[in-house]
């Protein structure tokens, strides 16, 4: 079946802009910072005095008779995960442009950044559920697939599961990647499978955050806003002084359980609101990456 003409025209203005984007103001950042992250196998060869015992292959040196050891190479192609929470959650508040609609842009981005260096992009849409993976690969093809995936997916779950997601990217990507993870981050119970997914990765957490979750509009009456445990739209009345100080303490509450699980695993987040622009935030971290590497 033929792609509706909007979706097309979408996908075509989000390439032009992105692309630009990753030219222009990503340009390089992206290479230096992630490029030779890892070692990877090369072959075997003979043992040689001053080698170390650790790089023997047991199984290769009792086939030959004599002790081989592995050789590593630093690996020049990058694999990128993205991975994006597409719950109810990501498509409520009062920002003028739906979480969901930001992830779809920054997912787009990342892709084509990845893919104008050569290298492997690969995607996990999930909710309360994994709802699609596609494993990594190269070329323009696979990058507008991947595209078109994000912008054109209608969910069927409604809550976040964002732990059972980072154990799937867990499981299906053994290899060392870089694994940008664009969510409200809002879930509970994920600091765990966080934890064993950076041991292995270089995990990016993408924070889409609303104002609507920090504090309330001042505004009267029942307005819909998205409950953070279940995804679920849930009318709250913002002229109820009680209400609204109850809310705002228990955002208050998550926000900073959030901080703190990234403070204590080391991770770099990229803080995004809706509206704003995300390709600046994108491009301070390569910077920030890149000073460190350099020095």
């Amino acid at each position: 079946m033929a792609a509706p003409a909007d979706l097309i025209r979408k996908i075509r203005r989000i390439e032009i802009t992105t692309r630009r984007a990753v030219q222009d103001t990503l340009a390089g950042g992206y290479h230096s910072v992630f490029k030779g992250r890892g070692m990877a196998f090369s072959e075997v060869r003979p043992y040689q005095p001053g080698d170390e015992i650790r790089s023997i292959d047991w199984n290769v040196t009792a086939r030959m008779g004599e002790p081989f050891v592995k050789v590593f190479a630093e690996e020049r192609e990058l694999t990128a995960l993205i991975a994006v929470d597409r719950s109810a959650s990501q498509d409520a508040g009062l920002a003028p442009q739906a979480k969901a609609e930001v992830a779809a842009e920054i997912a787009a981005l990342l892709v084509f950044s990845a893919l104008e260096n050569g290298d492997r992009a690969g995607l996990l849409l999930f909710t309360d559920r994994i709802e699609r993976y596609v494993p990594p690969r190269r070329g323009k093809k696979h990058g507008l697939r991947l595209i078109t995936e994000t912008l054109a997916f209608r969910p069927q779950g409604r809550g976040t599961d964002l732990a059972a997601a980072l154990g799937h990217l867990g499981r299906a990507q053994r290899r060392r990647a870089v694994v940008f993870v664009v969510s409200d981050f809002l879930a509970d119970g994920y600091e765990q499978p966080l934890a064993v997914l950076a041991r292995r990765h270089d995990v990016i957490p993408l924070v889409l955050s609303d104002p609507v979750e920090e504090k309330l509009p001042e505004v009267g009456g029942l307005w819909p806003i998205a409950d953070a445990e279940t995804g679920e739209m849930v009318l709250v009345d913002l002229s109820d002084a009680r209400t609204r100080r109850a809310w705002e303490a228990r955002a208050a509450e998550r926000l900073q359980k959030r901080e703190r699980i990234f403070r204590r695993l080391s991770l770099e987040a990229v803080r995004v609101r809706p509206g704003d622009d995300y390709v600046a935030p994108l491009a301070a971290l390569f910077r920030a990456r890149t000073r460190r590497r350099s020095a």
